[in-house]
């Protein structure tokens, strides 16, 4: 079976890399440390597909050193040490040390982008990081200390042109196939600036049309696009689909559905953290008070894969999806705000009642500022009746509680305390 599209074409050479001339182009940066033949350890930036991982493969093999490979979505602190052991191991042999690539190094937790400092510190391993993300807020500050940052940008028209003239003139399972471009313009907007992306969709072009030619037009493009069932795209419109569904899927109480639609995310490659951000507003937004555990737990899920990076952080976010499906649900703590804003829009800025007033000097207390109020806990059960709403809207319900064991509990409490207010 042939390798993917995006692997055969994937340039051994700089003269073959496309786009990232202010990095590569001639008197750049890159070029000129990679000519001088003396590298410095450094973070690569920018969006998936735009050449981080083959410009890191590229720069080894033209200078000639070792080269290994890791990638933060399956590796942990163990692999870390074990590679770093064995660059030590045979550095006694290589004039020049080891190139060390960490795919993905915003993945990587404290503790194992702490196991790299020393060895990228004392020269065992020159590191080249590829991220996605911010260095500034992913990367820990003793590794960003040591190294350069370099922004890679999303491949231009050009350079998209340039890749799938490439493809059509040199890989030898496209020339097999009668291949017409008619249009450009869908096949390079869907691509976005993303190579791996460009490669992909015109792998699905052929699948699409089994018979010759092959037309790339727009409609075919569209089309071939729609029938994959796998594809998702963290930026585009799939991403948006699949949270929506995860998150109905755990507002309709469906643990499967729910650790389904979230293996399709990170089998995308979505960012954990923003799926950890989700569940903790599907905790209070749907969950809410009819289980206030849920946002406990959704909150140490969001912590917890800041500490413990990937392949193992995909458990935390199941566990967590798994009781947020299975729990009951309520949403009157986001209707509670919801109508409180409307209510606040509706009567603007009405004063606060001067018994609720904050007295802090003679001249506010001589003003009337707090007076009357009574300290509920100078009363039986730490309670005492008193208005606490403004008189413009005294009476009004905002909270109502719903149909649940845990409300249903606060709101027993609360008829005790206030007799007529919560029927």
């Amino acid at each position: 079976m042939a390798r993917p599209l995006a692997e055969r074409m994937r340039p051994l050479t700089l003269d073959d890399y496309a786009g990232q001339k202010h990095l590569v182009g001639e008197g750049a940066i890159l070029r000129k440390m990679i000519d001088s033949g003396t590298l410095s350890s450094f973070i690569l930036w920018g969006p998936p597909g735009v050449g981080k991982t083959t410009l890191a493969s590229i720069i080894a093999y033209k200078l000639e050193c070792p080269f290994y490979s890791l990638s933060a979505v399956n590796s942990g602190v163990k692999d870390v040490r074990e590679l770093i052991e064995t660059a030590k191991n045979n550095r006694l042999f290589q004039q020049k040390p080891p190139i060390l690539f960490i795919d993905e190094i915003h993945r990587f937790s404290k503790s194992q982008q702490d196991s790299l400092l020393a060895a990228v510190e004392k020269g065992i391993v020159t590191l080249i990081g590829a991220t996605t993300e911010n260095p500034s807020f992913e990367v820990v500050t003793p590794l960003l200390s040591r190294c350069q940052v370099y922004v890679l940008k999303p491949l231009e028209e050009q350079d998209l042109q340039e890749l799938l003239d490439r493809a059509l003139s040199k890989d030898p399972e496209l020339k097999k196939r009668r291949i017409l471009v008619e249009e450009s313009g869908q096949l390079f907007r869907l691509a976005g600036g993303d190579a791996r992306k460009l490669f992909n969709i015109i792998e699905l072009l052929t699948q699409y049309q089994p018979e010759d030619p092959v037309i790339i037009n727009d409609e075919n493009v569209l089309a071939s696009v729609q029938a994959n069932p796998l594809a998702y795209d963290k930026d585009g419109e799939m991403h948006y689909d699949i949270v929506s569904a995860f998150i109905k899927s755990i507002r309709g109480s469906d643990p499967d559905a729910a650790v389904y639609w979230l293996a399709r995310m990170v089998e995308g490659g979505e960012d954990p953290k923003f799926i950890a951000r989700r569940m903790l507003i599907s905790a209070s937004e749907d969950i809410g008070l009819a289980n206030p555990n849920a946002l406990l737990l959704a909150n140490a899920c969001f912590d917890a894969i800041h500490k413990i990076g990937w392949p193992e952080s995909r458990i935390i976010l199941s566990e967590t999806a798994i009781y947020l499906a299975s729990s009951p649900k309520s949403n009157s703590a986001y209707l509670a705000i919801e109508k409180a804003s409307s209510m606040v829009r509706q009567t603007g800025n009405v004063s606060v009642p001067l018994h609720l007033r904050n007295a802090p000097t003679q001249l506010m207390r001589d003003l009337d500022y707090g007076k009357d109020y009574k300290y509920a806990h100078d009363y039986r059960d730490n309670f005492v009746e008193q208005d606490y709403l403004p008189p413009e809207i005294k009476g009004k319900s905002i909270w109502e509680p719903q149909q649940n064991a845990a409300e249903n509990r606060l709101k027993e409490f609360l008829k005790r305390l206030w007799k007529n207010r919560f029927q």
